[in-house]
């Protein structure tokens, strides 16, 4: 039957969650320090030993064997030690069991505090050394306290702190209710060690996929980006290392039973798992999903693209509030800029009519074209003598025209003139006749009729 110091401990132990050795220890540890009070026994180096099986308490003190006893307190007799053990050597140490006086009421104190210090150490050490590389792990944990600034998660062994900006406002917590967390940093502080965890971690997704996905878990199927709104929507980009795998059904799962339960697991939060790829432009394209995309112009320089989707999924690309745009963007890294099929045409003729008048307003027209222009603007020159004037030495057997080296503009301009000209000229011929055809006066016309 077990003593009740045996109980105590083992009462002791699960109370603080700690293993009962290092209980053992620390309860040693006190006694020690307790025994050292006494001044018959201060100076020997003493420990102590609690025999697991009987609750027994042993004390020892070490001393080294020698053949002529000088100091009592830390040495003995090749003789005596022999006693004890048989085979023992001259310079070897040995554990001399004595028994020291019992405490009184003020050792017992002193006792008890120790005990609860070693305790208090020893729990923080075994937290530090079960928890600090779980770090960038999720946890299984149990809300105990909900406070205002942070929620106290018990994980069995210890209590994390979920802060206020580690948690999703559009979840709700309860008191008992198992939470999947996210072990964001393990830290020593005065008050002992500290576990920070969290909910709105891009991690926290990561990790929920590789326990829901075999593949992903073994490596077939590796996570390539992460975007995150936390409590809204997700989007994942997932590629797998072998050919005959498809990532995107690994992680959705027979019938989406996968994906599902992430769902529920971040409590209804949208989750999106799209194709990674080495090609930015199909990789930006899979990226929007599920808007359809018909074209995507990268500029690799500015990490910039323009998406070109049909006219009446403008609305579905850019998502609620930009929300599918602003993912796609993160997840991808480029700036994306989505454009209707019909705005992109329009903008392409736009862009193209200025491109074309930019290269008639300032292409770098022949000598004689430059000439010519300069000309024109105090004299109109016709087509003929421009022609002439363009055309090459008489040994050179080539003909230009006018046409073919002014711009249609200045071409418009010498016909429209040359118009006005040859009006102007019917006009002048027309007055100059009317003057030389004078009517006659009555009286000629009469005598004319009479003469003949």
């Amino acid at each position: 039957m077990k003593s009740d110091f045996l109980l105590a401990i083992a009462q002791l132990a699960a109370e603080r969650n700690l293993p009962k050795d290092l209980v053992f220890k620390a309860v040693e540890a006190a006694l020690v320090s307790t025994y050292k009070k006494d001044d018959s026994i201060k100076r020997y180096n003493l420990s102590v030993r609690i025999l697991p099986a009987s609750g027994e308490i042993r004390v020892f003190t070490q001393k080294t064997v020698v053949e002529s006893l000088a100091d009592a307190w830390h040495e003995i007799a090749l003789d005596d030690a022999r006693v004890i053990q048989t085979d023992i050597k001259l310079g070897e140490t040995i554990d001399v069991e004595i028994h020291p006086p019992d405490a009184g009421r003020i050792g017992v104190q002193t006792a008890k505090q120790v005990v609860m210090q070693r305790l208090r150490e020893a729990e923080h050490e075994f937290i530090l050394g079960t928890f600090a590389h779980r770090e960038g792990d999720i946890l299984s944990g149990v809300i105990q306290r909900i406070d205002v600034r942070q929620i106290i998660v018990d994980l069995g062994k210890a209590e994390g702190l979920l802060p206020l900006a580690e948690q999703v406002r559009a979840e709700h917590y309860r008191i008992g209710q198992r939470l999947m967390v996210y072990l964001l940093e393990v830290s020593q502080t005065n008050q002992g060690p500290r576990l920070l965890l969290s909910r709105t971690h891009p991690g926290l997704v990561r990790r929920l996929f590789a326990l829901e996905v075999p593949e992903m878990s073994s490596g077939i199927v590796e996570v390539k980006a992460i975007a995150r709104e936390p409590g809204s929507r997700t989007k994942i980009a997932v590629a797998a290392k072998q050919e005959e795998i498809d990532p995107v059904g690994s992680c959705v799962g027979l019938r989406g039973i996968r994906i599902q339960n992430i769902i529920n697991e971040l409590q209804g939060e949208k989750v999106d798992v799209v194709l990674w790829h080495p090609d930015p432009r199909i990789f930006i394209a899979n990226a929007l999903s599920p808007a359809p995309v018909l074209r995507v112009e990268t500029d690799p320089a500015e990490a910039a693209a323009v998406v070109v989707v049909p006219d009446g999924q403008l609305s579905l690309a850019i998502g609620k509030e930009g929300q599918n745009a602003r993912l796609a963007a993160k997840l991808t890294g480029w700036k994306i800029d989505i454009k209707s099929a019909s705005v992109a045409e329009e903008e392409m003729v736009a862009r193209m009519a200025d491109e074309m008048a930019v290269v008639q307003e300032i292409g770098e027209p022949s000598e004689g074209v430059e000439e010519a222009e300069e000309e024109m603007v105090e004299e109109i020159i016709p087509i003929e003598a421009v022609t002439a004037l363009e055309s090459p030495a008489p040994e050179v057997a080539q003909i230009r025209f006018a046409e073919d080296i002014l711009p249609q503009a200045m071409r418009d301009r010498i016909a429209a003139e040359k118009s006005r000209k040859d009006l102007a000229d019917d006009k002048l011929r027309g007055k100059k006749k009317a003057k030389r055809v004078k009517p006659l006066p009555d009286e000629v016309e009469g005598e004319a009729e009479d003469e003949l």
